[in-house]
Order: C-alpha cells, then structure tokens, then sequence
C-alpha cells in the first residue's frame, strides 16, 4: 500500500526535475528572440508586433513538426533585410505574400521530399552573402545611430550621404547610440562569462531606463513607440497581379536561402549532439510556420544558429524548450509594451550593429578564398549584395550556385581507363600512367550522371576518340548513372546506330538496375535474335574480355 500511495507524489516531481532544464532554456531563448526580434522588425522596416508575431508562430509550430531538439524557428537578419527588399517594391502587402508563397513552395517541396534543395546553394556563396548582408544592415543602422535623415538603397550612396551630412547629426542620438554600442561590445566581449543574461537584453533594458529618466524624447531622440496588438486576421494579402508575379519571382530564391540556412544550423548541432534529423521533415516545418506567419502578417522565420546555440548551451534537452520561449515571450509582451515603447531607435539599432558585428571581418569568406576552386563565387555573392543592394545580391547569389551546379554536370568529363598490371581493375590512364591500354578497344567512362544537358556531348567526346583512335570497339562503364533520362537514351541508341555504321560495336559495363531496366524497355540490348545491338556486362573486364 505504501508503495502505491508513494507512485503519484513521485511522478510529478519527476515531471518536474525533467522539465526545469528545458524551462530556464526557453527563458533564455526569449531573453535572445525578443530585443531580436525588434531589432529585425526596424530591418524589415515594419512595427515590432510583426516580428514578434513571426517569433511565436514559428516557436509554436516547430516543435510539432520539426525534428531537431534545439532549432529555434524565429525572424532572421537575413530574411528580414529580404523582406525589406519586397516591401520597397510592393509596401508591406507584398512583403506578407512573399512570406506566405515561400511557406506554401516549402510544404510542396516537402511533399516532393526535396529535402536535396538546400545543397543547391553552395557553401561559398553563403559565405560571401552572409558578409555582404552583414555589412549592409550595419551600415544601414548609422541614419539612426546618428539620428542624420538620408535614405539610400545602396550602401555606397548611403554612405556618401550620410558623410555629407555630418554636420546635421543628432547629438543626443548619436551619444545615446555609440554608448549602446560601446555597451553592447563590452558586455559581449568582456564580460559574457560572468553574465547570464543576453547582452542585447542588457542593452535594450538599460535604454528604457535612461530613455524614462532623461526623457529622451522630449530632447528629440525617436522612440519605438507603443506597441499596439491588433486581432488576428487571416487573408492575403491585397495585391495587384503585378506585385504577386514579383513575389512568385522572388520567393524560390528566399526558399533556398532559408533553408541553407536553417539546415545548416539543425545539421551543425545535430552533428554535435549525435541526433538524427530528417531534411523532408524540416522543409514541411518551415513551411508551416512561414504559411501561418504571412497569414497573419508575420515576418519569414528559419532556423536561426544564435537562438539554437543559446537553447543548447542553456540546457534545453527538448522541442519543449521551444514552447517554453513562446509562453515566456508572450508574457514579456504583455507585461513590458508600454516600457518597450520607450526604447530609443539608436539604442536598438546599436544592439542590430552588435548582434552583426562578429561578421563583419570577413574570415570565413578568406578563409574559403584558400581553398581556391569556386571561391571566387563567395566574392561575387557579396559584391552583388553590396553593389547592387540585397534582393539581387541573393538572387545573384542563387543564381551563381545553380549555374555552377549546371554547368558542372553539363560538362563533358570523360576519362579514359587502362588495366592496372596485375589486376582485373581499370584506372583513369591520365592519373595512372602505368596502366596499360588495349589496342582496338576504347574504355570511356563518364564522370557526371549521363542526363538530357550532357548526354550528346560525352557522346560525340567519345565518337571523336574512336575515330583518332580506329577503335573496333567502344566499352563505356556507366557506373555514376543511376538512372538515364528519355534525352540520355535516345543519345545513347543514336551513339550506337553511328558506331555500327562504321563497323564498330559498343559495349557497355557497370550499368546500374534502373537504367539496365530502362535499356531493356527500350529494346537497345543484345539478345539471341538482335547479337549487333548494345552489349550488356558487370564489369569492365568482362566487357574487355567479350570484346577479343
């Protein structure tokens, strides 16, 4: 009986001492995610309660979708200077659809398990664009720290200007906002291993203080203002069909950019923690939470790395972490609105200049420059954000990665093999001087897939050899094909009509399931009835050793 009374009393302590890490976690994330969130609502260039409202459909959808433990779905610096593109196109509108057509290309992404996406955009050229981006919101916080009216869409004009005027820059805003600063990279540098509270946190409160103390506003230093929560309300967004054909123009490129980034953040510290995480699973989160939040007039969210780091090094063990953020950041906006709206706007884009200012020395971008190859994509991702403002630095950014991408499996690599002495393998003779080659028989072997962009030109590459060569017969090892495109077969069955005209048979080796399948649909392989079409083999010394 004793034991039986004793069970209830045990299991909610234990529920409890269970809970508690993934609680104190979620305080620290919304700790992170608030004075952020208002720092990227003045990026995206709309009220704080977007923002905000971004950040709790995000924590609240993830956690039933997503699979990381400690991804934190939120407002990102770099979604949110995208969002500011649109919104100079369209006004907010525009913004809000963008936002909900990116969420609506993620859930069909997911349904097409296009988890691969995000490979898509190379490492390079996040590099250089998340540099470039860095630089420019940064620079873009100086009107306000300065308190100088000058506007500009490009960080050079703006730049100009804003030195132009020097000598009408607000003095109180500009005390008010390099001391922030000053602060902010003091508490962030300095004193981050005796402090457990965010430094932008720190900052933002401590400006409140002085803002109600010295009355700051009445000595001409903006302020945030009152936050006003407005009712829910689910509709598109009032466009006309010109603003909507941007914005489906637009949000495949910030599809791609959010999920590099997202699943950048949930693979690194999966990779660190030994979790597993599931890509599919990912793309459906985002979806979700990017579809409900341009519903309601939210900013893009992602799975941004300092809320996820900060939940990890708080403790949180669970998604639960996450609900937690949500629920402490909802009673910090209940509670702390009317002192939020005496916040000074170069307070808060001093702690926007501090959160960005750890990527401002470009090191990854050198660091990826030594390592040669495609590095130079990483200098043309970040002049094109420079140069030409964000929307076509990110487009310019997408666009290099797939045009690399292309253009490397279109090209006709081809290697010529030789045997090994000794061995029944055969190498790339080129790399592998001592392998021997078999006169009368050409070896070929494709290093890219064989699809519609490369199939004629590996063929005609081939067709060519055979000809210097007077090959009586051609061996082609399949082996990187795992699957062949109508294009790839009819090029295939046309390359083998022209080298049986020139009485030279054709061969093939190391041909996978799915295309060995295909080729016989197709009827192209050799039988009993038909001996002068394409013959089949494992290996490339079995085919070698059919050819004689």
């Amino acid at each position: 009986m004793s034991d039986t009374s004793a069970a209830p009393a045990a299991a909610p302590e234990g529920l409890l001492a269970r809970s508690w890490p993934d609680l104190l976690a979620g305080l620290s994330v919304a700790g992170v995610l608030l004075p952020e969130a208002v720092a990227y609502a003045a990026i995206a260039g709309v009220e704080p309660l977007h923002a905000l409202l971004a950040a709790l459909v995000g924590l609240c959808i993830y956690p039933w979708l997503g699979t990381s433990r400690f991804a934190v779905v939120a407002p990102t610096s770099s979604a949110a200077a995208v969002f500011a593109s649109a919104v100079a196109i369209g006004g907010p509108a525009m913004g809000y659809a963008l936002v909900g057509l990116t969420g609506l290309m993620f859930l069909s992404a997911a349904a097409l398990r296009a988890g691969f996406l995000g490979g898509f955009i190379s490492r390079p050229v996040l590099r250089g664009f998340a540099w470039g981006l860095a630089v420019t919101i940064v620079i873009k916080q100086l009107p306000a720290i300065t308190g100088a009216e000058v506007h500009a869409s490009q960080v050079g004009v703006l730049l100009w200007k804003l030195l132009d005027s020097a000598a009408q820059w607000h003095r109180p805003s500009l005390y008010t906002g390099l001391g922030a600063l000053a602060l902010w990279l003091l508490l962030r540098h300095g004193l981050q291993r005796w402090l457990f509270i965010p430094p932008s946190l720190v900052v933002l409160s401590l400006g409140i203080a002085v803002s109600a103390w010295q009355d700051l506003g009445a000595q001409g230093v903006p302020l945030v203002g009152l936050i006003e929560w407005q009712p829910l309300a689910w509709h598109l967004p009032s466009l006309s069909t010109e603003n909507w054909l941007r914005a489906v123009e637009i949000a495949p490129a910030l599809l791609l950019i959010l999920f590099a980034e997202s699943w950048g953040s949930v693979r690194s510290l999966a990779l660190q923690n030994g979790d597993s995480v599931n890509a599919n699973r990912e793309l459906l989160a985002l979806g979700a939470a990017n579809l409900v939040s341009g519903l309601v007039q939210g900013l893009p969210v992602g799975a941004g790395f300092s809320a996820a780091s900060a939940s990890q090094a708080a403790g949180g063990r669970s998604k639960w972490a996450g609900v937690a953020a949500a629920a402490a950041l909802a009673l910090l906006l209940w509670w702390a609105r009317p002192w939020l709206a005496l916040l000074p706007e170069p307070v808060l884009a001093a702690v926007v200049a501090g959160i960005l200012s750890h990527n401002l020395w470009p090191k990854a971008v050198i660091a990826t420059l030594r390592l040669g190859s495609d590095a130079w994509l990483a200098l043309a991702a970040a002049a094109g954000v420079l140069g030409f403002g964000v929307l076509f630095g990110m487009l310019l950014a997408v666009g290099l990665s797939l045009l690399v991408a292309i253009r490397r499996f279109a090209q006709p690599v081809v290697s010529e093999l030789g045997l090994l002495p000794g061995t029944r393998d055969y190498l790339d003779h080129e790399r592998h001087t001592e392998t021997v080659l078999r006169p009368g028989v050409l070896i070929m072997r494709p290093e890219e897939p064989l699809f519609f962009a490369n199939a004629e030109l590996i063929f005609q590459f081939v067709q060519r050899r055979a000809l210097d060569r007077q090959t009586r017969v051609v061996v082609l090892s399949l082996e990187v094909s795992d699957d062949l495109d109508s294009t790839a077969m009819e090029a295939l069955a046309e390359f083998a009509s022209s080298l049986r005209q020139r009485d030279t048979r054709l061969l093939l080796a190391r041909v996978k399931d799915k295309p060995r399948e295909a080729l016989l649909r197709v009827g192209l392989l050799a039988d009993g009835a038909n001996p002068s079409r394409v013959g089949l083999f494992w290996s490339v010394d079995d085919a070698v050793q059919a050819a004689g």
